[in-house]
């Protein structure tokens, strides 16, 4: 009997932590439409069951993302789908990411691109391998930044920092990250999954209800939401524009774009 098709995207409830583990190794961890949406569920499960205390997101293989699938993105540009919507599955995700008022922790080991990076700034602890590589290549691919990063990076690296992660989409490693702001912890690869977990295990030990209403304190939801929609729009007349459609034709044909 052959074995079932494992999902894209693991979701596993022990102890009081959610476990959203990204689970297409063999593309990078490269994430999908369908993915978006298993994601969203499962962000949104986090912040309703009172069985979830914290929420915490790995990835398996050698990176935990290579950001969004351009093979996915380039058949949506190709479909006149540049005009996102918020009821697509990836402001499905982000609009849960903005709610979620439960702690949440994330484990990176290898690349973190794109989303790879932005959904970290929507963590609350972030255990980074000192040899990762993160990197934001939007404007590599002549796109905007999306999930509210157009905020919330330049308030976690400053102004600078941020527009050059942004501008010159060049990774930066976890030992930068943690020195910049980007993460609360910078361990070895071989230790990022443990020291994840250990600090997951401390937080479900903390008075629940007291950690919801820090973290709200923390944050507008409300505000973070309706940059994303603001983002959404600016993201989807980029993707649908003629400097878009070189960057993806440029980078799946290995070259250098040409933006006239």
């Amino acid at each position: 009997m052959s074995d079932p098709i494992r999902p894209p995207v693991g979701v596993e409830l022990a102890n009081g932590v959610l476990t959203v583990t990204f689970a297409r190794a063999e593309k990078k961890n490269a994430i999908t439409q369908a993915m978006y949406g298993l994601l969203a569920e499962a962000t949104n499960r986090a912040r309703t069951d009172d069985a979830v205390r914290v929420l915490l997101f790995k990835a398996e293989g050698d990176s935990f993302s290579a950001g969004n699938d351009i093979a996915d993105f380039i058949a949506i540009g190709a479909q006149g789908g540049g005009g996102q919507v918020v009821d697509a599955p990836v402001f499905q995700f982000l609009k849960a990411l903005a709610e979620m008022d439960k702690p949440v922790v994330a484990a990176v080991r290898g690349r973190a691109v794109g989303i790879g990076l932005t959904l970290l700034l929507h963590c609350d602890m972030v255990v980074v391998a000192e040899d990762a590589l993160l990197s934001a290549p939007f404007i590599n691919l002549a796109l905007a930044p999306e999930a509210a990063s157009s905020l919330l990076l330049p308030l976690a690296v400053g102004h600078q920092r941020a527009f050059e992660i942004f501008a010159l989409g060049e990774p930066i490693d976890g030992k930068t990250a943690l020195a910049w702001g980007l993460a609360s912890r910078a361990v070895p690869a071989a230790e990022v999954d443990a020291t994840a977990d250990a600090l997951a295990a401390k937080l479900v030990a903390r008075a629940p209800n007291s950690l919801r209403k820090t973290k709200r304190l923390m944050r507008d939801a409300e505000a973070l939401w309706a940059l994303m929609q603001r983002e959404g729009e600016a993201f989807g007349s980029q993707m649908s524009s003629p400097e878009a459609m070189e960057a993806f034709m440029a980078f799946t044909q290995k070259r250098a774009p040409n933006f006239g």
